[in-house]
Order: C-alpha cells, then structure tokens, then sequence
C-alpha cells in the first residue's frame, strides 16, 4: 500500500520547481492532486507532463489560481472538493523572492506582493479550506518556509520577513485545529537551485551583496538541495504516518524526519523544531 493511496491534496504554486516535484511524489504514492498557479501555460504543460503518471482510480486536475485574490482561492477551493470530495491534503508552496536589495532602495510595491503572494495568499487558501477538513475531521496543511525564516537575510527583508510569518502562521493554526485532527507543519526545503536562484544570480552582487553572490554561485555549482527529498518530507507529513506532528518547522536537509514516527512522545509537548526567544539563560548567563 502506498503512503497516499486513496487520498487527495492541493499543491499551489504547482507548475515547476518544488510545487511540481511535491505533486510528482504525491502522484507516486497514490494520490490524487490538483494543481494550481498563476501562469496557465505552464500549469497545463505541468499537467500534462504529470497526468500519465497517475494509476487507476488517480486523478490530476489543474486550474489557474492567483493566490492573493480572495475570489479566485474560495473558487479554487470550492471546485477542488467538488471534484475530489476526500480531498484532505494542502501543500501551500505558491511563493515568490521578492525584491532584492536594501529595504529602504527596493520598490515598495514588490515588497509588498513579496507578502501577499507569501503569507497572505496561504492564509487566504487555509482559509477556505478549512471549513471542509473541519466537516472531515482530518487533514493535513503543509506550509513552504525558507532561507530568513529562522536568521537574518539581509537583502532580502520581504522574503524573510513572508516566511518567518508563514512559520510562526503554521504554529498557530496548528494549536486552533488541534481538536480537529488537522496537522498544521512548516518544511524548510533548503537551498534548492530553482529559478528563485536564477533570479538572485541575475540580480548581481550589487543587489545581493558579494558575500550571498559568492554563496549562490557555490551553490548553483554544487547542484543544491535535494528536490526529491523536500517532496518526501511533504509526503511524509501529508502521510498517516506523521499524525500527531504538528505546529513544526522541519528541515528536508538537516532533520532526521524519516524517524519522527518513532519520537513522536517527545516531541509532543516540547518546543523542538519551533521558533522561540532566546533567553540569557539558555546562553548560560544570569543576567537577573
């Protein structure tokens, strides 16, 4: 049996790079997915790149989909459970880099899409889909963190700042559908050579900096992070296997999530795998 068999999710942002490997390996264990974005031609390139992928009994369904637009995501939504009423999965991976550059030289405008397409476009997407795990009494949503959510990125403030949010989203609505059995988890897929690393090369050292410069092109040299493994940490949290884990920020690269299953009675109730404040005396200090 497959980890996925019989169920179905909706992966945004679902036409190239993560999106279209997280719906691939979800493909592969037996789901059924619908896919969405906001460019039609290469969501439906993706589609029918992905669509003979599917076994007996799979779907893959698409529909073009801007993630800040409220009308569009309750459409969205409303169709996907319509087509797929045992639709109990959401991947919100829909994402953008945003300006790069000091904050206060950026154009405002991109600063503020980089947030709405980052973290107001998945809270727009939980949003309308809730209410339908909610009448199912299960679910998973899995939400895209990234480079800024856990340290400082300088050059990149609305990227970082959209993720950060997206994390410290994810806890929190983890802990409102705790008595629903919907499992709320972040991943941070690592630095992943897609067209977000594209577009910073393209930008130049006098955007980024000569040091993040330096680092992208060790990087695109070095192949980056695995997609395939990103896309098996999703499927592992969109898996039976994971419930109980939620309200989590989980590296593809540098946590042993394979393995979680195994510890899930000590991480229940700690703040592993969380953002929290650090405090003198975590640091070994008393400054009382």
């Amino acid at each position: 049996m497959k980890s996925l068999s019989g169920r179905s999710a909706l992966v945004t942002g679902a036409s190239q790079g993560l999106g279209r490997a997280i719906a691939e390996e979800f493909l592969g264990q037996g789901a059924s997915v619908v896919l969405c974005d906001r460019e039609a031609p290469s969501l439906e390139r993706t589609r029918a790149a992905l669509e003979p992928l599917a076994g007996a009994g799979q779907r893959v369904l698409a529909r073009r989909c801007d993630v800040t637009q409220r009308e569009q995501v309750e459409a969205l939504c409303d169709w996907a459970v319509a087509e797929l009423p045992e639709l109990d999965i959401l991947v919100n991976n829909a994402g953008i880099q945003g300006p790069k550059g000091r904050t206060e030289e950026v154009a405002w405008e991109e600063w503020v899409e980089t947030i709405e397409v980052n973290l107001l476009g998945p809270v727009l997407v939980c949003r309308s889909l809730i209410p339908h795990l909610k009448r199912r009494g299960y679910g998973k949503i899995i939400q895209l963190s990234g480079g800024g959510a856990t340290a400082p990125m300088p050059r990149y403030s609305a990227y970082s700042a959209s993720k950060a949010g997206v994390v410290r989203f994810a806890e929190t609505l983890s802990r409102e559908l705790l008595e629903h059995h919907i499992d709320v988890n972040a991943i941070a897929p690592g630095a992943l050579n897609t067209r977000m690393l594209d577009e910073s090369l393209a930008a130049g050292p006098e955007a980024v900096g000569d040091e993040q410069y330096q680092k992208l092109l060790a990087q695109q040299a070095s192949g980056g992070a695995s997609l395939a493994r990103a896309a098996a940490l999703c499927a592992f949290l969109a898996s039976r296997a994971s419930d109980g884990i939620t309200g989590r920020l989980i590296s593809a690269v540098w946590d042993p999530w394979e393995e979680l299953g195994e510890r899930f009675s000590e991480l229940g109730g700690s703040d592993i795998y969380t953002l929290r404040r650090i405090l003198p005396t975590d640091r070994g200090k008393n400054w009382q």
